[in-house]
């Protein structure tokens, strides 16, 4: 996901007949982030890479592997979208068995995205949950701002939280 410090304007409620006037920077100043929820904790995991490609994501799931411990015999399921650089990186890890990414292989199992289909990835609704309560409507006078914004934001899921867990709980219906 990428934010950006150039303003994004959403709805909001003014006095009939004004014309609100909104600061924006101008220029193409992102942060870039990738995420993983635990869906046992709602705890968020985020990987800050400087742009998207198949190598920051094989580093983005080795970060996430090493700062989560898993059980024994257990794997994590991580949930991909048909980005270009999600669909290389399990063609090397998956379907050629690259050496290489044999410590992802033993860990994780990916769950393939059908297309357009972000609604059913948790961590698409973190990232609008984030623009909605932190960036929307909100003059960052440079990416530092805009970075330090959405830090403090994904700080307080890093710990254990029901809101996110509940992104990613199913209730049954019998």
């Amino acid at each position: 996901m990428h934010f950006q410090a150039q303003t994004t304007i959403t709805s909001a409620w003014y006095k009939k007949g004004s014309a609100p006037q909104v600061k924006s920077l101008p220029g193409n100043h992102k942060v870039s982030y990738s995420g993983f929820i635990r869906p046992d904790t709602g705890q968020l995991f985020v990987h800050k890479p400087d742009w998207f490609t198949f190598e920051t994501t094989i580093d983005g799931v080795r970060e996430y592997i090493r700062a989560t411990p898993i059980d024994a015999g257990k794997k994590f399921a991580i949930i991909v979208d048909n980005a270009p650089w999600h669909k290389k990186a399990i063609r090397l890890i998956e379907d050629e068995k690259s050496p290489e990414y044999a410590d992802i292989r033993e860990k994780v199992v990916f769950i393939k995205l059908p297309p357009y289909s972000p609604d059913l990835n948790p961590i698409e609704q973190v990232w609008r949950i984030t623009r909605r309560e932190n960036t929307h409507n909100v003059f960052f006078n440079g990416k530092a701002a805009l970075e330090a914004k959405v830090d403090e934001a994904f700080a307080k899921w890093a710990k254990p939280n029901e809101q996110l867990r509940g992104l990613c709980s199913f209730k049954r219906k019998d």
